[in-house]
């Protein structure tokens, strides 16, 4: 049976930014508790005390303290942020052909020093995002492609990671968190095994560049 507990920890997964406020402890836990209480008792079909929603959250409170501090100092062993500007992403319909068609691309862009790429194969489509000096060679080489979107206008952050942050939770959690509380729309994600490339509109990187320098500071 679900406990009172795992129902408090629910909601509180549901909104990000309670999260983050208990995790903090500014959060006035008995109001919080009234607000829970009606969906609470509704999904145990029975009546639950304030007093036993307090103090799931109290205990809730307790393990995201422990758990967001051992996520933040990751970033300060933090290497390069870089930032890339005039780049575009396209999304085709996987086919038969499209490998070939990576293969042609990778070997003009050896030859185009400076170039940015990368691509992202999924189960039905691929994404690539580049340069805009490659945009007319990738729609030559492309053309008989199904195109599901493009996007132009972009620019990506690159963040270091230490190679810690690999068995670490809430790395990314804490990035991603960073960036909506500023109101900052991520367009893409692309990892590797240290490196977190995140693709942004031109009139938000400079936010994006400003909250994620902070979050290296803390």
């Amino acid at each position: 049976m679900i406990t009172v507990p795992e129902l408090v920890e629910e909601e509180i997964k549901q909104t990000p930014f309670l999260e983050e406020g208990l995790s903090q402890g500014i959060i006035n836990l008995s109001s919080l508790a009234r607000q829970f209480q009606p969906k609470i008792q509704e999904k145990l079909y029975k009546n639950i005390q304030i007093g036993a929603i307090v103090m799931s959250l109290k205990r809730l409170s307790a393990k995201l303290k422990n758990s967001h501090r051992k996520a933040i100092p990751q970033f300060m062993g933090l290497g390069n942020i870089t930032v890339r500007s005039n780049l575009i992403e396209y999304s085709f319909e996987n086919s038969p052909t499209l490998f070939d068609k990576q293969q042609e691309l990778l070997t003009f862009v050896d030859k185009e020093k400076g170039a940015f790429l990368t691509f992202t194969h999924g189960v039905f489509e691929t994404t690539l995002i580049i340069s805009s000096s490659l945009a007319d060679e990738v729609e030559r080489i492309y053309a008989n492609e199904t195109l599901r979107l493009k996007l132009d206008n972009l620019s990506a952050i690159t963040l270091i990671l230490p190679k810690e942050a690999l068995n670490q939770p809430g790395v990314y959690y804490t990035v991603l968190k960073t960036l909506a509380w500023e109101g900052i729309n991520l367009i893409e994600g692309i990892s590797s095994f240290t490196e977190l490339t995140m693709t942004f509109e031109n009139n938000q990187v400079d936010k994006a560049f400003s909250a994620l320098k902070q979050l290296t500071q803390k």
